[in-house]
C-alpha cells in the first residue's frame, strides 16, 4: 500500500508542479547562470547508492567542497537557494525518485555517499562508522520524516539516526499520512529553515 501511495502521489505531484519547474529553473539561471540542478549519489534501502535530483541551492562551487550538511545561514547557499530551503521546493525534482523507487515520500533521509560527519575534535567521521547507519537503511529513504521535520539543522547526526531508529521500528501507513500532512504545513509556512521548532 505504501509503495502504491508513493508512485500516484508522485505521479499527481510531478504533472501538476511542471510550472513550477519551470519557474524555479528561470530564478536560479537568473541568478548567477549555473546548473538548474543538482545530482547527487545517495544512499538508498540496503545502503546502496542512487543518483537524487534536487534544484541547485548552493553556489556552482559547493559541489567542488566537502560534503558537509548545511547549517542555518551558511555562506554556500545562494539567495534563491535560501528561499528553496524555506519551502523546501528544492526538493521537488526527488518526486522523480520516489516515483521509479529509489526513494519514498516517508522515511530517513537520504544521506549524501560522500557526506561526513565533523566529530567534537575537528575530525571527519565517515556516515558508516555511526551507531545506527545499517538499520535506518532497512527502509528506503524519505523526502520526509521525523528526523526531518522535528530535529534542528545543527542536530548531531547520532542524535538524528535515532529519530529515524525509532520510525523504522515504528512505521505505519496512519503514521506517514501524519508526517505527510505535518510536512505540507511546514512547507505553506515556509518554515522548513527553523524546522526543530514547534509547528
Amino acid at each position: 500500500m505504501k509503495r502504491a501511495f508513493d508512485m500516484t502521489l508522485a505521479g499527481i505531484g510531478l504533472v501538476c508542479s511542471w510550472p513550477i519547474w519551470l519557474l524555479i529553473a528561470l530564478a536560479i539561471r537568473m541568478e548567477d547562470g549555473g546548473p538548474v540542478f543538482f545530482r547527487q549519489s545517495r544512499y538508498g534501502r540496503g545502503g546502496r547508492p542512487f543518483d537524487a535530483l534536487k534544484f541547485r541551492s548552493m553556489v556552482p562551487a559547493a559541489s567542488a567542497m566537502p560534503a558537509v550538511a548545511a547549517q542555518v545561514r551558511d555562506p554556500r547557499v545562494t539567495r534563491v537557494g535560501h528561499l528553496l530551503r524555506r519551502t523546501a521546493l528544492d526538493e521537488l525534482p526527488q518526486l522523480w525518485n520516489i516515483f521509479v523507487g529509489d526513494m519514498s515520500f516517508v522515511g530517513p533521509r537520504a544521506l549524501a555517499v560522500a557526506e561526513v560527519e565533523i566529530g567534537g575534535d575537528g575530525r571527519e567521521i565517515p556516515q558508516t562508522a555511526l551507531a545506527g547507519f545499517a538499520e535506518r537503511h532497512r527502509v528506503r529513504p524519505g523526502l520526509t520524516g521525523i528526523a526531518q521535520i522535528y530535529a534542528s539543522r545543527d542536530l548531531s547526526r547520532v542524535k538524528k539516526y535515532r529519530l529515524d531508529r525509532l520510525y523504522v521500528r515504528r512505521q505505519s501507513f496512519w503514521l506517514d499520512m501524519r508526517l505527510v500532512a505535518v510536512s505540507f504545513w511546514v512547507t505553506a509556512l515556509g518554515r522548513w529553515e527553523r524546522r526543530g521548532r514547534k509547528v
